[in-house]
Parts: C-alpha cells; sequence; structure tokens
C-alpha cells in the first residue's frame, strides 16, 4: 500500500527536518477528511502542518501533471504582512516538491491587474484575508469561482475570535459550504487561546463542530523573559517617565544581537520611539526602519523585504509585525510597556526564534518602575502556560445585513436557503425569526422609520430572489464591505509626490499651515489639504507633534490583573525572588510604611488631602476600562449621600476622586457602596450610555451600510458623518425604538467597550473582600501615577508636565526619607 506522507517525508528530509508528532497526527487526520483546530506554539511549523495535508491530497487523488486553473485550497490571514510571507513559504513547497501549483494573494493592497489576472486564471491556493473573501462573494460569478476549493484554513484564528472580522469569516464559510462540490474542510490555527473548545465550535460551526478535531502540540516553546531594570528606582513613579531613559541600557541589546524587533503598544508610541533612538544612536540610521498600520503599503513591504534580507539591524513596530510572520534574522524582541495581556506579550515574543526547537529571547522594558510587577507577572503567566480566552460575538446584525447585501448584489439570494445556513453558524444560532424578518426588512425599505426614502432601500424582492438592480447602490456597497471601523483616513503626501501613509482627519483638523508633525519616521510641515489629501514637505525642524490614532488604549487582561493580584500577595508574604520585585521592593517598602500592600482578599481605598483638594484612591486591579466605569458609579453614588462634583483619573491599578470638599466616604461604606443591587441603571445614569451609544451607532451604521464613508479620493468628512449617524440614531430613539441596530449599539457598549461582564465579577469579588480604609498624610507611592494623570487632562507641555511632576516627586521623597 501506497505510503501517502512519504512526499511529506521526503521534502522534510531534504531540509535536514523531521517532521514532528502534531504534524504528522494533522496530515493523517486533514488526508481522513477530519476539520479540526489545531493549536501549537509559534514558530514549531504550524504552516506546514495544514499545509503540507492539501498538497498531499492532490499528489494522493491526481496526477502531478493534471493541474488546473482551479482554486482549492483558502487560506485566510488577519494581517497584510503575514499574507505575503505565508504566501512565500506556500509557494517554496510547491516549487521544491515540484508541484505546478500557483499560490496567489488577495488583500486590500493587490493590484487591479493581478486580480483580474486571478479572475481569468484561478490560482490553485489562495492566501486571503476575511474582507476579501466577501468582495468576491459580491461578484456575480463567485459560485463558480468557489466551487472546487477543498478547504479554508483560518490562520492566527485568536486574532480575529471575538470580532466582528471573525463574524464574517463565520458566514463565509457558512457559504462556502453549500456551493462548494466536495464536502469542505475547515481548520483554524492558534497558538494562543485559552478557551479551545470554544474556539474549535466557533470555527466549525453548528453543524459541523462535534465531529471536528482538537490537535494540541506537546511541544514546549521556550521563552526567556528580561526585564531592562533602571539603575535607580524612584519611589513615585509616573507613567510615561521611564522607558527612554533606559535607552542606555537599550541600545547594547540592539547592538549585540543581528536583528531586533522593538514593540510599542501603539502607533503614536512607535513614532516616538523611532525618533528617540534616531537621536540617542544616530549611527543606527539606514540600518533602523518603522512599521505600523498607517504607512503607506509600499513602505510596509520594503521593510519586510529589507527583513527577510537581513538589511536592517533594527525595526520599531506595533501589532502590525506581531502575527506568524517569520523573520528569521530576528533574533531579539523588546517590549515596551505593557503589553496588557499574556497572549499578546508571548506572541510578540515567538517573532524571535522564529524556528522549531529556538528559543525566543524577548526584553521587558517598562514605562514606569511599577510596571515591573507585570514583568515578573507575564514571565510566570508563560511558564504556566495560562493565556486568555476571545470571548465570541453573538448576532452582530450589521455584520449580518452588510452579508445579505453582498449576497444580493451578487445575483440575489433565497432567504429561506440563507437562514438555514447563517443558523448554523455559532454567532447566529439563536437568531430569532422576528430579527431575521427584521434584518430583510431593514434591506429593503430600510426599516419601519426609513421606508420612505429610496436610498435606504437597496434590495427588492423579484419572486422569492433578493437582489439589487440598482448599480450606484452596487458600487456603494461593494467599496463599503468590511467590518474595520475608524476615524476617516486621510492620505499623506509629498507636494512634490510620493504617498506616506494616512493619518486620521481629526489630528489634521489641529494642525495650521506650517506646523509640523513625525510621521513614518519625518518631520513633515503641514501645506494644506486638497482633495482630501494632505500635502506635505520635508522639515528640518527637531520639534513637532506626534499624530494620535483611535484606539490607542489597550485594556488589562483579567487573566494579567489576576496574575498582578498574586505577586502582590508574594510580596506580602515576603517573595521577592523576581529580580522584578527586588527592584521595586523600596516602593513596596514605602507603600507599606505609608499606607498598605492590598493582598487579593482586601480592597484598599486612600484618603488624603493635598493642595489639589480631597483625593480618594480606591485600588481594585483590575485594568483601566474597569476602573473607568465602577469609578463613575462609585462617585454617582458618593453623590447622592451629599452634593459634589469629582474630577476621575485612573490607571491599571486603581482610580481616583478628586473634590473641592471633603468625601464622605465613611458613610458611603456604611451604606453598601459597592453593591451589585441597581449597577446596570447606575452605570447608564453615570456614563451617559446614551451618548456612548451614539458613538458606537456610527461604526454600526457604517458596517450595516446606513453611512457611506465616500469614493476612493473622495472620502466625507468625520464631522458629516458624524452628524449622519447623529440623526439617524436621534431619529431610531424617538420613532423607532425597536430598532435592532440601536439594540446593538447598547449591547456593544456595555460588552465591549465597558466589559460589563467582568466589572461585574469585580464587583462581586470586592463584595467578598474586605475593605481597607487607610487616611495618609501625603500620596502613596501607588496613588502617585494616577494623581499625575491630572495634570495630563490639563494638556501642558512636555517639559512644564515633568517639571511639575519632578518637584512634586522631591517634595515626597524629603517626606520619605523622615
Amino acid at each position: 500500500m501506497k505510503d501517502e506522507l512519504e512526499p511529506a517525508r521526503a521534502w522534510f528530509k531534504s531540509r535536514g527536518w523531521e517532521p514532528f508528532d502534531f504534524q504528522k497526527e494533522t496530515w493523517q487526520a486533514y488526508l481522513s477528511g477530519h476539520s479540526g483546530l489545531l493549536n501549537a506554539p509559534t514558530g514549531s511549523g504550524k504552516t506546514y502542518a495544514l499545509w503540507i495535508p492539501c498538497v498531499l491530497e492532490f499528489l494522493r487523488d491526481h496526477d502531478p501533471s493534471e493541474v488546473t486553473p482551479e482554486l482549492r485550497i483558502l487560506w485566510v490571514t488577519p494581517l497584510r504582512a503575514l499574507a505575503k510571507d505565508i504566501q512565500r513559504a506556500m509557494q517554496a513547497v510547491c516549487d521544491e516538491m515540484d508541484i505546478r501549483w500557483t499560490v496567489g494573494l488577495r488583500t486590500g493592497d493587490t493590484t487591479t491587474t493581478e486580480r483580474q489576472r486571478q479572475k481569468k486564471i484561478a490560482p490553485q491556493a489562495l492566501v486571503i484575508t476575511p474582507e476579501s473573501i466577501h468582495v468576491l462573494l459580491s461578484q456575480s460569478d463567485y459560485p463558480n469561482f468557489f466551487k472546487g476549493v477543498k478547504a479554508i484554513i483560518v490562520d492566527e484564528w485568536h486574532e480575529i475570535l471575538g470580532t466582528k472580522r471573525g463574524v464574517a469569516t463565520e458566514l463565509a464559510i457558512s457559504r462556502l459550504k453549500h456551493i462548494t462540490e466536495s464536502k469542505l474542510k475547515v481548520w483554524a490555527i492558534s497558538a494562543t487561546i485559552g478557551n479551545l473548545p470554544q474556539a474549535k465550535r466557533v470555527i466549525l460551526g453548528e453543524d459541523a463542530y462535534k465531529e471536528g478535531v482538537v490537535i494540541k502540540s506537546r511541544l514546549e516553546k521556550k521563552v526567556e523573559v528580561e526585564s531592562v531594570l533602571p539603575d535607580e528606582v524612584e519611589k513615585f513613579p509616573w507613567t510615561g517617565h521611564l522607558g527612554t531613559k533606559l535607552l542606555p541600557k537599550i541600545l547594547p541589546i540592539i547592538l549585540k544581537s543581528k536583528t531586533t524587533l522593538l514593540f510599542t503598544n501603539t502607533r503614536s508610541q512607535t513614532e516616538l520611539w523611532y525618533q528617540a533612538i534616531l537621536k540617542f544612536a544616530p549611527e543606527l540610521s539606514g540600518i533602523i526602519a518603522m512599521h505600523h498600520g498607517s504607512m503607506d503599503h509600499d513602505i510596509r513591504g520594503w521593510v519586510e523585504d529589507a527583513l527577510h534580507a537581513e538589511k536592517l539591524k533594527l525595526v520599531v513596530c506595533t501589532s502590525s509585525l506581531d502575527l506568524g510572520v517569520d523573520f528569521r534574522p530576528v533574533d531579539t524582541v523588546i517590549q515596551i510597556g505593557g503589553p496588557k495581556g499574556v497572549s499578546r506579550f508571548f506572541q510578540r515574543a515567538g517573532r524571535s526564534g522564529h524556528q522549531p526547537g529556538a528559543t525566543s529571547k524577548i526584553y521587558f522594558v517598562p514605562t514606569h518602575s511599577l510596571e515591573l510587577i507585570e514583568g515578573a507577572a507575564l514571565r510566570e503567566a508563560i511558564a504556566e502556560g495560562m493565556f486568555e480566552s476571545r470571548n465570541p460575538l453573538q448576532k452582530s446584525l450589521d455584520v449580518l445585513v452588510q452579508y445579505l447585501v453582498t449576497l444580493a448584489v451578487s445575483g440575489g439570494f433565497r432567504p429561506l436557503q440563507i437562514l438555514e445556513e447563517v443558523r448554523q453558524t455559532y454567532s447566529y444560532r439563536l437568531l430569532t425569526a422576528e430579527e431575521w424578518s427584521w434584518c430583510l426588512d431593514f434591506i429593503t425599505t430600510g426599516g419601519k422609520t426609513l421606508g420612505q426614502y429610496d436610498e435606504f432601500a437597496r434590495v427588492y424582492n423579484d419572486d422569492g430572489v433578493y437582489k439589487i438592480i440598482n448599480k450606484k447602490a452596487a458600487t456603494r456597497h461593494k467599496l463599503s464591505i468590511g467590518t474595520i471601523v475608524g476615524d476617516p483616513a486621510l492620505k499623506v503626501k509629498f507636494i512634490t509626490g510620493g504617498h506616506i501613509g494616512t493619518i486620521e482627519e481629526s489630528f489634521v483638523s489641529r494642525l495650521n499651515v506650517g506646523d509640523t508633525f513625525w510621521f513614518s519616521g519625518r518631520n513633515l510641515e503641514f501645506v494644506r489639504i486638497k482633495d482630501l489629501t494632505v500635502l506635505v514637505r520635508k522639515s528640518n525642524k527637531k520639534s513637532g507633534l506626534t499624530p494620535q490614532w483611535m484606539g490607542g488604549r489597550l485594556p488589562l487582561s483579567s487573566m494579567l490583573a489576576f496574575k498582578i493580584r498574586e505577586k502582590l500577595d508574594g510580596a506580602i508574604g515576603g517573595d521577592y525572588s523576581s529580580v522584578e520585585m527586588q527592584t521595586i521592593r523600596p516602593i513596596l517598602d514605602l507603600q507599606s510604611r505609608w499606607s498598605m500592600i492590598p493582598s487579593s482578599k482586601q480592597l484598599l481605598i486612600e484618603k488624603t488631602k493635598t493642595r489639589f483638594g480631597h483625593h480618594i484612591f480606591i485600588f481594585p486591579f483590575e485594568g483601566m476600562f474597569v476602573h473607568e466605569v465602577l469609578a463613575g458609579v462609585i462617585a454617582m453614588r458618593i453623590s447622592r449621600i451629599r452634593p459634589i462634583s469629582f474630577s476621575i483619573s485612573m490607571n491599571d491599578y486603581g482610580f481616583e476622586m478628586l473634590s473641592d470638599q471633603e468625601v464622605p466616604i465613611e458613610e458611603a461604606l456604611e451604606l453598601d457602596l459597592f453593591s451589585e443591587e441597581n449597577l446596570i441603571p447606575d452605570i447608564y445614569e453615570s456614563i451617559n450610555m446614551t451618548e456612548m451609544a451614539q458613538r458606537k451607532f456610527r461604526d454600526v451604521a457604517t458596517i450595516a451600510g446606513l453611512i457611506f464613508q465616500g469614493y476612493p479620493g473622495k472620502n466625507i468628512k468625520s464631522r458629516h458623518l458624524q452628524a449622519s449617524s447623529g440623526i439617524l440614531f436621534k431619529v431610531f430613539e424617538e420613532y423607532d425604538q425597536g430598532n435592532l441596530l440601536v439594540r446593538q449599539s447598547m449591547e456593544e457598549v456595555m460588552t465591549l467597550q465597558l466589559e460589563h461582564s467582568r466589572l461585574f465579577e469585580a464587583v462581586r469579588r470586592i463584595n467578598q473582600q474586605t475593605i481597607v480604609l487607610k487616611e495618609t498624610i501625603k500620596p502613596t507611592p501607588f496613588a502617585f501615577p494616577i494623581l499625575v494623570d491630572m495634570f495630563r487632562r490639563q494638556k501642558l507641555t512636555s517639559e512644564q508636565l515633568a517639571d511639575r511632576i519632578r518637584k512634586m516627586q522631591i517634595q515626597l521623597e524629603r517626606a520619605a526619607a523622615k
């Protein structure tokens, strides 16, 4: 009997490799017709575990010379940079195994010429983003294009699970299952995910998940975590002051490494760190680059190619290089600031030593001393294999509406058939008949309140087939396909020609002619806006603004918050075994002397008075997003006891309420301040839920097709979009209170923005804790970084901010020395 795995073994042997057990197990499962989920460490050969059996199946069932222009494999990837790298690896396998397959690439960067070529002569495999699948589904001949697909493989599943991109992927799979000529195999790949059974269920769908397999690698990925420690620890730390001060310690790490990726959490930080490193070490000029999602794709492509070609010593980047990308020259990773999640940190660590058996090395650079607790917590969590779960979204009706219009554009659909398919997805398994009818009514008439406006009646019922025949409506929809919505971005272009990237309109609106800003590693002078393009010229000035992009804040994961509380418990018990905890021991000792270190069974509340007013500091250690909502609720409940106004600040460890009058905190605690009773009504009242839902509605309405963001090069201005969505929201709120998109906006604010389930868990935990109220003479080391946030909101320059904070530090350090 012919050994169907022999070609794979021979190929591995030609490279001097030996396949791992999980790879062989995956090959066998795939060739046996199974679908499933593969969980294996980054850099262990996950791609080969699922690409090799795709090739083996063809060799088993066909003569290698019988290659026809027919799409057989869809490989879905969340990132364009990752797509290019995977395509290169997959094509190499085909070439070296002498199989005349073409591996195509289809992302938002793919040229029109290449797209037309793929349409005429289909590649045998296509590496594609979720959005591009839906673009293909909007074409009239999509059933013929996809009919020969044997498998769809979703890479880095953890990255899109729990997002609307993940929901769109579920819907695409539900359609492909019913138009392919043979049973479609569905696989997902993930390195870091805590809820494997649920992740498998979501990707495979309600009709297939019970038969699917989970293959979990038993390989241990070696990750070394080393924190970059300051020579001297300031007893009163504050966020942002420490990072670049550690450049003298960071530079030797970069110089001794072959190639380093330096990760920041935001695009703004990437720009700032790139400039700071060049200023500190100008000798890196020419071998340092930057990579983030707002840079022009040609520039990003050059950086990726230069990394492969070993031409770069250092790349300062964001999550745009987080996933799966195999840059073998990279032997070191540096993380600036707390990554706010164990999985994210582990993923970034895996960019170094990205090959089987290699050790990944990552350096953790704190931006303030207390952040070193996160360094210790991250190392421990990785050693214990503790990774965050990703909670899938359910009933995202804006995505469903967009999908239905996509099918209507491409030739039409029969509602009962599509309803049956849609209900086989995890996201819409509980979709009611009423909700389905509402969606159909919405796309055909615009719903209860918009029925008299023709522009909202996009789809019509042609004898049971729902379709679009209006070419303008079809074109507008095709240009709007996707679920990533942000502040409208404007292209940045030199006045002499040449694109640089995109920045958000909200930042540009603050610029005057002649103002300078740092972008893509250059200092640029703002000249003017023409045709919604920001025209600039190079500037020789040494100072300038740094663009701010939406979505800059990252929430602290519940997993990492738990580990941080655990490390503090250890410190209370005298466990300073990690170098990070040893380093910050002076801070913790002073905290104990002036107040206390709360254990996981205690909630610390500090009460103090300064020249700024009366302060209440509360330390739940639950992350900034939870603290923001909880602070609003607590402040409102206190104000019911006595009319009082608060200024609120927060960080990942706690929050502050500042007032010009004494706060009746003792009386509030006696009245059960943290009670779960009436928590939801109090949340709604304290945070202006309607206003937040109205802002969220813009994204929901855009995905659902109510708001059109404009044609290429002719984007509609942000304020006009916000005005349009605001008008629609108020109309629905007043005249159509059952509007499901408004309801969805409310639910998304609660679940995604306010993390209400985590908030409830935090409140329940607080009610099981002993509340300890400490009256302190001065702000403690735990309180100080929250207090600093008050100055940040005064919009001081960085020099003014640093000067004021330093004066406060000196005063407090003098008090600590007594």
